[in-house]
Parts: C-alpha cells; structure tokens; sequence
C-alpha cells in the first residue's frame, strides 16, 4: 500500500479556463470602463476610473499566476497538490489509503462531473479533482499509477447521497447536516453504498 510509483506524473488544470476567463474579463470590463471614461473624462474626473480599473487588472494578473500553478505531482517522494492561493502540500505515500472514483450529478441538471478522492487510511481527504477542471484521463492515469485500492462507484450519484455515505470527501461549503439527516431514501443502489462503505472514517 502507498509503495513506489513507476514513473513522476504532474498534471495540471484544462487549459481553455485560463483563456475563457480572459475572455469573461474582457467581455465585462472593457464596454464597463468604456462607458466610464466616456462619461468621466469630459468632467476631468477620470483618475478615480483608472484607480479602480487599475486594481481590478492586477487582482485579476494575479488571480491567474496563481490559476497558471495550480497543479499535482506524483513522484517517489510523495503526492504533492499546489492549490489556489494555496502553497505545496506534499502527501508521503505510506499516508494514501484509497483512491475513490465517482460520477457526481450537478445540481438540478442531469449532467455529471468525474470527481476523484485520495484518502488517507482513516479515509479522510486529502487531494480532490473536479471534473470541472481536471480531465478524466488525468484522474485515470493519476489512479492507475498509484499503488493503493482504487474504488470506482459504478453508478453516478448525487450531492444529497454523497452527504450521507461519506460527508468526509467534501468540501466544507458542501456538508449540509439537513441532507444528511433528511428522510427521504438514499438514490443509490446497494452496489454504491457498498463500494463507499469500504473503507469508513473513523472517529
């Protein structure tokens, strides 16, 4: 469990995020600064425009160096995650105990994102990817080249499930007690409960 890998994988985030925000910030600011300028500078009062526009463009500069690092590394040493805003956390592999694999629903759409968990052996979280910025083929090949128990769920599930079988592989922001507690059946089959169940937190 946790052994040597065979050969040092760094991934990163897709591409087109950093050029669709771009466009995103483009598409917003320049028409709004246009407008401002055109009404501000005839008065000679202009300044304060370009003081803000001014730290609205760094901000966002900075924004997306930080976005540009963003990545995962796997090596003999360890796997290593660079978030957002975040520095290097380098995980020793003795410490990884799983790997889970799902399919999550988005909400109120039928759609679904590939999520991947690596836990530790009490299985608590310590890296998450998101289909919404990681890609499939980089959650395989992330999985397949560690040498732990991979758990792939075979049915896509919702937030309101994943809640209730394991709150652990979430996001603070994404615990909701009341799903959770809620009485309505879990959606799930028995296959998903089972596959989550492997490996429990332990208090």
């Amino acid at each position: 469990m946790g052994g040597d890998v065979g050969r040092i994988i760094v991934l990163r985030p897709y591409k087109h995020l950093l050029r669709d925000t771009l466009t995103i910030f483009l598409a917003f600011c320049a028409p709004t600064f246009a407008v401002l300028y055109w009404l501000n500078v005839p008065q000679g009062t202009w300044a304060p425009v370009l003081i803000v526009q001014g730290f609205i463009t760094v901000i966002y500069a900075l924004s997306m160096i930080a976005a540009y690092r963003v990545l995962i590394r796997l090596d003999e040493d360890g796997i290593t995650e660079r978030g957002f805003f975040r520095p290097y956390e380098t995980f020793p592999l003795e410490t990884v105990g799983s790997v889970v694999l799902l399919d999550l629903y988005a909400s109120s759409a039928l759609d679904t994102n590939r999520q991947l968990f690596i836990t530790d052996h009490d299985g608590k979280l310590l890296i998450r990817m998101r289909g919404q910025f990681w890609s499939p083929d980089d959650m395989d090949s992330l999985a397949d080249e560690m040498d732990v128990p991979v758990v792939r769920v075979p049915e896509p599930m919702t937030l309101a499930d994943l809640n209730r079988l394991r709150p652990e592989l979430l996001y603070w922001f994404e615990r909701r007690p009341s799903l959770r507690t809620a009485h309505e059946p879990l959606t799930v089959d028995s296959s998903v409960a089972a596959a989550l169940a492997v490996q429990p937190l332990r208090n």
